[in-house]
């Protein structure tokens, strides 16, 4: 094969794939559409500008309101997330600075992802909006992965199971304070651009399967994240495991939610998601709602994104 050919290949492969993203697009845009006609409060925008030669043009576009984000892969995985579906199913317009793979503690002190956000908030005020909320992902990236094992004792152990002077630390002392303070700079940034606070949702994930799945099968892509410390540990009982697992996201939203009732942090909002997503290992049920060991599936997104649109609805 020539060069040439080999460029009229590529380009050729390259305008197949733009075809089948315009036609999801498309079926994303007629979602959209229908979802706004149903939401009985949307917004219409109108945006007046000056073209190149001195002529004045108008836009306008609908919306279910804006929202703001930071997080973690919930926020921001590849096809279907909580922000896409927010967006294609519910109307909304998000503005994200949310990139997979972040734990809270990165978010909340490196100042990458706030510098983000900021930038987001900039973008909603330029439009002469004020956003609807703020959606904030995080944590478990802090828990899952290569030290994953730290936190049990041996299974062949007199004490086996969660290590609680760990799990104690991790949750209510190192990622409880990143979350407040990550929760301060967005209240901080809010008060900056929009003279006062607004609503800020927070999120305990939901009860995982450590099946051993990674994203696309895992290596070299990412995971699994929970079954090798299990293994490290010689716990080999999956229902076990699951078990072990539904005490830990429990512990952890209970941290989250003893954290939304702090006196100073009274526009924080808690999204219960616990029960969403199947765990049930008859005929691989859980496998409809669970990607891999950390993310939904498709379905499973829609799931989890509808209790966010009604808690959003409330307001």
């Amino acid at each position: 094969m020539s060069d040439g050919d080999k460029i009229s290949a590529a380009l050729a492969i390259g305008h197949k794939k733009a075809d089948e993203i315009l036609a999801r697009r498309k079926i994303a845009r007629a979602k959209r559409v229908g979802a706004l006609e149903a939401h009985s409060a949307s917004l219409e925008l109108q945006m007046r500008f000056t073209t190149a030669e001195g002529m004045t043009a108008t836009a306008s576009f609908r919306t279910a309101g804006f929202l703001v984000a930071a997080g973690d892969s919930w926020f921001d995985y590849p096809f279907c997330d909580v922000l896409k579906v927010l967006e294609d199913s519910y109307g909304y317009n998000v503005e994200s600075a949310a990139h997979s793979g972040a734990p809270i503690e990165a978010m909340a002190y490196y100042g990458g992802q706030l510098e983000q956000f900021a930038r987001c908030l900039e973008k909603v005020v330029a439009l002469g909006a004020t956003p609807k909320a703020v959606l904030l992902s995080g944590g478990g990236d802090d828990i899952a992965g290569n030290e994953f094992g730290m936190l049990l004792n041996n299974a062949t152990s007199s004490i086996a199971g969660w290590n609680a002077e760990i799990i104690d630390g991790l949750l209510n002392q190192r990622i409880v304070t990143a979350y407040t303070s990550m929760l301060g700079s967005i209240n901080g940034l809010c008060e900056r651009y929009l003279q006062n606070k607004i609503p800020i949702f927070v999120h305990g994930y939901d009860y995982p399967v450590p099946d051993g799945r990674g994203f696309w099968g895992g290596w070299p892509f990412p995971g699994p994240w929970l079954e090798p410390g299990f293994q490290e540990k010689l716990f080999t009982d999956l229902r076990k495991n699951i078990a072990l697992l539904h005490d830990l996201i429990d512990r952890f939203n209970a941290m989250l939610t003893a954290l939304a009732k702090e006196p100073g942090l009274a526009n924080v909002l808690y999204v219960d998601l616990r029960g969403t997503l199947s765990t049930k290992l008859e005929n691989d049920d859980y496998k409809q709602w669970w990607d891999n060991e950390l993310h939904p599936t498709e379905r499973g997104f829609d799931a989890v994104t509808a209790r966010f649109a009604a808690e959003l609805g409330k307001l």
